[in-house]
């Protein structure tokens, strides 16, 4: 099942796609084949989650990102065995893996409290350019096959730290 808008949920179609071991072929189990319109309905979810998201202040946001990241350390193994059965990956390089996906989200739990502007001098003495730094709305991502946990975590960390939803 996929988790949109708080619940598990299958495709709208009952369909899925079953996800084998590489190895082996042995099926380890199944993922929804999502269309358009599930699609949709997450963009709209995190488009709702997002004034609650935003409002959280930047150190709220850094201790759910650091919450995160230490679940994903107390859980590398099982996640590095998720990631060799579903990939192939061998086990010491997804345990790895695991960990580098986690360094992310540890960093930008830190970034998350300097999310402040800057003062520039401007262009004229008496002139200061103000910048202010605002979650924008819903951030989508497309990750390649070969590193899930990394890349996945590389995109979803700042995202989530500036007060954006995905």
């Amino acid at each position: 099942q996929a988790y949109i808008n708080g619940q598990w949920l299958d495709a709208d179609g009952g369909q899925s796609i079953k996800v084998n071991n590489p190895a082996t072929n042995e099926i380890l189990g199944t993922v929804p084949k999502m269309g358009a319109a599930e699609t949709r309905r997450a963009i709209e979810a995190a488009d709702k989650a997002l004034p609650a998201w935003r409002a959280l202040t930047a150190k709220e946001r850094g201790n759910k990102l650091r919450r995160w990241f230490e679940l994903m350390i107390e859980n590398q193994d099982d996640l590095g065995l998720l990631m060799t059965l579903e990939q192939g990956k061998p086990l010491a390089e997804a345990k790895g893996e695991i960990t580098y996906a986690a360094s992310f989200i540890e960093w930008f739990a830190e970034e998350a409290k300097r999310v402040y502007g800057d003062v520039i001098p401007g262009h004229q003495p008496d002139k200061r350019l103000i910048v202010l730094k605002q979650p924008i709305g819903v951030t989508a991502a497309i990750t390649p096959w070969n590193f899930p946990a990394a890349m996945i975590t590389r995109k979803a960390g700042p995202a989530l730290a500036a007060g954006c939803t995905m």
